[in-house]
């Protein structure tokens, strides 16, 4: 098992806990939390697939998957409690999941010979649309298109990880330090409240 498999496990398993607890958070039904767990946590990486032309998905093609985000999402409801008790778990989970699954997708378009800005492309796309398809089945408006910045950080980390493997640098330290560099950018902006400008549309009736 390579590095590179790690990083896919953790990114599926901070992802289907991230799913689980919002589902939980919403009081959806057994059935309700394991597919939100599951769209969570394979829903980029299965848009990134289909973009490239990789199908079946990876997820069909590894049963394991599917057993593994069972397990997560299992183990998040009998201990849904305990987790509650870290504060901004759902949060922690979730930047985790995009950090890491970022990672996996630039480095699936540079190995099917894509451009360096495709590559970053696809790697936000893997990191962002599992929480998406999540917001929307959960009936709220998706976290990238609100005025949070969390697809902003997935496309800094992208260019952070073509910058370092342009340089030939070690790849576990490429790994880590995409990461760290999205993790921190979720956790400042949070703390900070640094958000996108926002535009609206005046309301007619209001213009004299």
């Amino acid at each position: 098992m390579t590095f590179f498999d790690v990083l896919d496990i953790l990114g599926t398993v901070a992802f289907a806990i991230s799913g689980a607890l919002s589902a939980m958070n919403r009081r959806f039904d057994l059935f309700g939390i394991f597919i939100i767990a599951f769209v969570t946590a394979i829903g980029g990486g299965t848009i990134r697939d289909i973009l490239i032309g990789n199908t079946p998905v990876s997820w069909m093609q590894n049963i394991t998957t599917m057993y593994l985000i069972s397990g997560v999402t299992i183990f998040s409801i009998i201990f849904r409690n305990k987790l509650d008790y870290l504060k901004g778990s759902l949060f922690l989970f979730d930047t985790i999941g995009l950090g890491i699954f970022t990672i996996t997708g630039v480095e699936t378009g540079i190995n099917a010979g894509l451009e360096p800005i495709v590559s970053i492309a696809l790697g936000a796309t893997t990191g962002c649309f599992g929480g998406v398809i999540r917001d929307i089945l959960c009936n709220e408006i998706p976290v990238i298109f609100r005025k949070e910045i969390y697809a902003t950080a997935s496309i800094a980390g992208g260019i952070c990880f073509m910058v370092l493997y342009s340089l030939d640098l070690d790849q576990n330290i490429t790994y880590i330090s995409t990461a760290l560099l999205i993790i921190i950018i979720r956790l400042l902006v949070v703390k900070y409240r640094v958000s996108l400008p926002l535009f609206t549309i005046a309301d007619r009736n209001t213009i004299q």
